[in-house]
């Protein structure tokens, strides 16, 4: 992993209001890619050529409103393949429907609470080859209209070489119609619903 100097380090966590909920045994390497992450949302959120947000918006954006980073949030999940589902479309906030299948069941627990939720594979994006082993996984929790998007989140996961993968809800971001109603998103189907609250990832609001 790259050095960087700490001055800057501190800087940059100070500018994104980046605070750490810290455990014996945290990482660097994760605390230092959910940094570089953060960071590349807010760019892109800021660029004129990738931001979501309408002109005026964008103008006075200066950064997404993250919680804390929290490695309760951080877990291991069980990747349960599912090759025999069928195709479905999967309903937006528009007509659109885009075409997925059920790639698998993720299993993981956070706390004390586990879960089985499934997680998705777009037949159109998979024709790319930037997104040949990319997975969605749409969620909704007991969060949503309580410091998060009342309509769910998003994670993006690459497809791994073996049945076991990171989750890590640090990362949970919007769609992109919660700030402009030009997009058209995939609403969480119910089987997506994690009773739980999860507090980690990006809030609704953002920092102007």
């Amino acid at each position: 992993m790259k050095t960087f100097p700490s001055y800057l380090l501190l800087l940059g966590l100070f500018m994104l209001g980046f605070q750490i909920k810290a455990q014996s045994g945290f990482a660097d390497s994760l605390l230092w890619e959910n940094y570089q992450y953060r960071l590349r949302e807010n760019q892109d959120f800021a660029d004129s050529t990738e931001s979501p947000l309408n002109e005026s918006d964008r103008l006075a954006f200066t950064s997404l409103n993250w919680f804390p980073v929290d490695t309760n949030f951080m877990v291991w999940a069980r990747l349960e393949r599912t090759p025999e589902t069928e195709a479905f479309e999967m309903p937006t906030t528009t007509e659109r429907k885009p075409i997925y299948r059920q790639y698998g069941i993720l299993r993981f627990s956070i706390g004390d609470s586990s879960f089985a939720v499934p997680v998705y594979q777009n037949l159109g994006l998979i024709k790319m080859p930037q997104y040949k082993d990319y997975l969605f996984f749409p969620f909704t929790d007991l969060s949503n209209g309580f410091g998060t998007y009342g309509g769910g989140r998003y994670l993006d996961i690459r497809i791994p070489e073996g049945d076991s993968l990171l989750l890590d809800f640090n990362r949970a971001y919007n769609p992109y119609c919660a700030y402009n109603d030009r997009y058209s998103c995939p609403i969480p189907p119910s089987e997506n619903h994690i009773p739980f609250t999860i507090r980690a990832g990006v809030r609704y609001e953002v920092k102007h």
